[in-house]
C-alpha cells in the first residue's frame, strides 16, 4: 500500500491531501478563495496565485497533523502541473517538488484533466476501464474514452466556450453572485425552464463537438429584453446546457462501443439536472452510470492524490525539472477542431 500526498492549486482552490492506493483518504484540506474573487465576479489570477502562497504550506502541515503520518511515511507527492492558472499551478508544483528533494521522495506531475477523469474510480473500487467521460467543468468540456491511466482518447471538445464558463458567465450577467454553477442552479430551481426561447448551439449536429458561446449571447439579449425573470432565464439556460451534453453524449456513445459505463466528472457534474440526464441517458444505453461524490466534483487534493497513486503504481514518476504548464490536452494525438479549440 502506497502512501500519496497530493496537492492542487491550478484555480482558486488550494487543497492538500494523503491518500492511499487502497482508496483510503486519510487527511483532506482545502481552503477556498470566494470572498478574494466575489467583487470581480471571477477568478483574478494575481490574487488566486498570492492566496496559494499563503495557503498552501500551513494546509500540508494540517493534513499531515490530521493523518497522523510524517513526510518520511509518504511514499510520493502529486501536484497538479497543469492546466490552469500558471502562477497558481507553479505555486504547487514548486512545492511538491522541494518536498521530494528534501525527502528524496519521487515526483508525480499530475495532469488536472487526469484528476478529473480518475476520480470515480477513487469513489468506486469497481469501475473498470474502458470508461465514456463527460469531463465538464469550468475550463473544459470534453467526451474521452478512458481507456487506462494515461491512455485517453478525445471524441469531442468545445469548440468555443466550456459549459462551466458559460455557468459563471450567465450568473455574472443575471447578478447571481460567486461562484457561478451553484448559484445559477439554485436560481433555476425557483425558474420555469421552458419560458425562455435560447438557442441549442450543435443539437443534432454531426459534428461531435460542443459550443456554448452563442448561448451565452443568448443569455445576455434575454436579460436585456427585461420581460423574464432572472430565475426564468437561469431555468431556460440550465436546460438549454443540458440539452446540450446529452445530446452530445449520445453521439459519442454510438463511438465508443467498447466502454463498460458512462462517467461523468468536473465541476459542472456536481449539478443535479445534468446528473439526472445522463443517468437517464446511461439507462437508454444499457450502462452504467458512474459520478464521483459532489466534494470530489470540484478542485481537490485527492483527486490529484489518487491520480498520483494510479501513476505511482504505474511506475510514471517524473523529473524535478518537470516545467508548468497551462495547456495540457490528455489526448495530445486530437485533431484540432475548427473555432477556438485552445481548450482541447
Amino acid at each position: 500500500m502506497a502512501l500519496i500526498l497530493g496537492l492542487e492549486s491550478s484555480c482558486d482552490e488550494t487543497a492538500a491531501a494523503l491518500i492511499t492506493s487502497d482508496r483510503d483518504v486519510l487527511s483532506h484540506k482545502l481552503a477556498g478563495q470566494e470572498a478574494a474573487h466575489a467583487p470581480y465576479g471571477g477568478v483574478v489570477p494575481e490574487i488566486a496565485a498570492r492566496a496559494h502562497v499563503e495557503i498552501l504550506g500551513p494546509l500540508i502541515e494540517a493534513a499531515f497533523a490530521e493523518s497522523g503520518k510524517t513526510l518520511a511515511d509518504v511514499d510520493a507527492i502529486a501536484a497538479t502541473a497543469g492546466p490552469g492558472l500558471i502562477g497558481g499551478v507553479m505555486v504547487g508544483l514548486v512545492t511538491a517538488k522541494a518536498l521530494a528533494l528534501a525527502s528524496a521522495k519521487p515526483l508525480v506531475a499530475v495532469n488536472h484533466l487526469e484528476g478529473h477523469a480518475l476520480s470515480p474510480r477513487l469513489a468506486d473500487a469497481s469501475l473498470e476501464f474502458p470508461y465514456l467521460l463527460l469531463l465538464v467543468s469550468g475550463g473544459h468540456c470534453q467526451l474521452l474514452l478512458v481507456e487506462g491511466v494515461g491512455r485517453y482518447r478525445r471524441l469531442a471538445t468545445t469548440i468555443d466556450d466550456a459549459a462551466g464558463e458559460a455557468f459563471d458567465k450567465t450568473a455574472k450577467l443575471l447578478g447571481l453572485g460567486f461562484p457561478g454553477g451553484p448559484a445559477v442552479e439554485r436560481a433555476a430551481a425557483k425558474g420555469d425552464p421552458q419560458s425562455v426561447k435560447l438557442p441549442r448551439p450543435l443539437l443534432g449536429s454531426r459534428e461531435p463537438h460542443f459550443s456554448f458561446a452563442g448561448l451565452k449571447s443568448a443569455v445576455l439579449r434575454a436579460r436585456d429584453a427585461g420581460t423574464h425573470s432572472a430565475q426564468d432565464i437561469a431555468a431556460s439556460f440550465q436546460q438549454a446546457v443540458v440539452d446540450c451534453l446529452t445530446d452530445r453524449t449520445r453521439g459519442a456513445l454510438e463511438q465508443a462501443a467498447e466502454a463498460t459505463a458512462l462517467v461523468v466528472a468536473g465541476g459542472v457534474a456536481a449539478n443535479q439536472a445534468v446528473r439526472g440526464n445522463l443517468e437517464a441517458l446511461a439507462a437508454e444505453a444499457g450502462l452504467r452510470f458512474v459520478a464521483p461524490p459532489l466534494w470530489l466534483c470540484t478542485d481537490n487534493a485527492a483527486m490529484i492524490g489518487w491520480a498520483g497513486a494510479e501513476r505511482y503504481a504505474a511506475g510514471l514518476t517524473d523529473p524535478l525539472d518537470i516545467a508548468a504548464r497551462a495547456r495540457w490536452p490528455l489526448d495530445a494525438n486530437a485533431e484540432k477542431v475548427r473555432g477556438a479549440g485552445v481548450k482541447a
